[in-house]
C-alpha cells in the first residue's frame, strides 16, 4: 500500500542539516525548495518548472501538488502522466513531459534519489545519540564503553565485552561476554548479542534480534537426542543490517560470518558455520541450514529455504518460496511460477 507521508524538517538552504520543531506532538514535516531538492539528487536533466515548496511524499497516484514523487518501477510508468505531484523523479528512458506548473527531475536511478533525501529527513527524525551510560543500565566490571558510545536504559553489558566509538545502544539491549561492537553501531531496542560475537563497523540491528545463539545440532544416541555444544562464534561485518526478530546463530566450532555489505530483512534464520559473502540480500522469512556457504551477491527471495551443507555460488538469484539442495554456481536463477525475481 502507497501511503501520504508528511514531515516537518526545515531546510532553509542546501547542505544545512534540516531541524525537528519543538513540539513533539505535531506531525513532522518537512519543506523543500526544488533547487534545495536538485543539490541532494544531482538530477542529470531538468524539465518543466514549480515555484510550489515540496512538503510532502507520496505514491504517483495519490499525490496531491506540493508532493514529490517518483518513477521506480516501469510499471507505474502510466502514473506519471496523470500524478498531481509537483516534482517528480523520472529516469532517463521516460520521455513524457511535465504539465505546467510541474517539475521533473531526471535522475539515473529514481529510488536511489529518492533515498538520498529521505537520509537527510531520516537524519533530524533521529534524535542524535547522547554519549554516555544510562543510570538504569548495568556495565559490568572489564566492559569497555567508549565515551562517545550511548548506553540506554535497561541495557546489561556483560563483562569483557567492546563498544566502540559513537555506537548506538538502544533501550534493553543485552550484550553478552566478550562481544566486540565495532564504531558507529546501532542496536535497537531488544537485541541480543550472545557471548563472544563481533559486529564490525556501521551495522545496524533491529528490534529483537539474536547474534550468537546456539545452533541446532543433535545427535542421536541411546534413544536419545544429545545436545552438541556449539563453542564457536558469530561474526559480522562491517556495514551489514539485520532485520527485526531475524537469528545468526553461532558456529559449533569455528565461525559463523556474514559478509561485508549483506542486508538480511525481519524474521530470517541463519544456521550455524554459514558463510555469507559480501553484498547479499536475504528477504524475510528465509531459513539457511547448517555449514552452506553462499557467495558475494546472491540474492535469496521471501521464504527461500537452503538445505545444509551447499554452496551457492556468487550472484545468482532465488525467487520466493523457492528451495536448494544442492550446490550450484553463479548463472543460477530459479523463477517460482506467480512470483518475479524483480519484486
Amino acid at each position: 500500500m502507497h501511503t501520504r507521508q508528511r514531515f516537518r524538517v526545515d531546510a532553509p538552504a542546501a547542505g544545512v542539516q534540516p531541524s525537528v520543531p519543538p513540539s513533539k506532538f505535531s506531525a513532522m514535516q518537512f519543506s523543500f525548495t526544488p533547487d534545495q531538492i536538485a543539490a541532494i539528487v544531482q538530477p542529470r536533466a531538468v524539465r518543466g518548472a514549480t515555484a510550489v515548496l515540496i512538503q510532502g511524499i507520496s505514491a504517483l497516484r495519490t499525490a496531491r501538488p506540493g508532493d514529490l514523487s517518483f518513477l521506480g518501477h516501469p510499471r507505474y510508468k502510466t502514473d506519471v502522466a496523470g500524478t498531481q505531484a509537483s516534482l517528480v523523479l523520472v529516469s532517463p528512458e521516460y520521455v513524457g513531459e511535465p504539465r505546467s506548473g510541474q517539475l521533473y527531475f531526471v535522475v539515473e536511478q529514481p529510488s536511489v534519489a529518492l533515498a538520498r533525501l529521505c537520509a537527510r529527513i531520516e537524519h533530524a527524525l533521529r534524535p542524535p545519540v547522547t554519549p554516555g551510560v544510562h543510570p538504569s543500565a548495568i556495565v559490568a566490571a572489564g566492559a569497555e564503553v567508549d565515551a562517545s558510545a550511548s548506553i540506554g536504559p535497561l541495557c546489561v553489558i556483560e563483562a569483557g565485552a567492546h563498544i566502540g566509538a559513537r555506537a548506538d545502544i538502544q533501550a534493553a539491549v543485552y550484550v553478552g561476554r566478550n562481544v566486540i561492537i565495532g564504531e558507529d553501531c546501532q542496536l535497537m531496542s531488544g537485541v541480543r548479542l550472545y557471548a563472544d560475537s563481533e559486529l564490525g563497523r556501521r551495522v545496524r540491528v533491529h528490534a529483537n534480534a539474536v547474534v550468537g545463539s546456539d545452533g541446532f545440532g543433535y545427535e542421536y544416541v541411546g534413544g536419545r537426542h544429545e545436545k552438541v555444544p556449539q563453542i564457536g562464534k558469530a561474526v559480522i561485518e562491517d556495514d551489514v543490517e539485520i532485520g527485526a526478530g531475524s537469528t545468526i546463530d553461532r558456529a559449533r566450532f569455528g565461525r559463523t560470518v556474514i559478509g561485508e555489505g549483506t542486508k538480511i530483512d525481519n524474521l530470517v534464520q541463519v544456521g550455524h558455520n554459514v558463510i555469507i559473502g559480501r553484498h547479499c540480500i536475504l528477504c524475510a522469512q528465509v531459513g539457511i541450514s547448517g555449514s552452506v556457504v553462499i557467495e558475494d551477491y546472491v540474492v535469496l527471495a521471501g521464504q527461500v529455504g537452503v538445505g545444509g551443507h551447499i554452496t551457492i555460488g556468487r550472484g545468482p538469484r532465488s525467487g520466493a518460496g523457492g528451495g536448494r539442495e544442492r550446490s550450484c554456481g553463479g548463472k543460477f536463477r530459479q523463477r517460482i511460477p506467480g512470483h518475479s525475481l524483480d519484486a
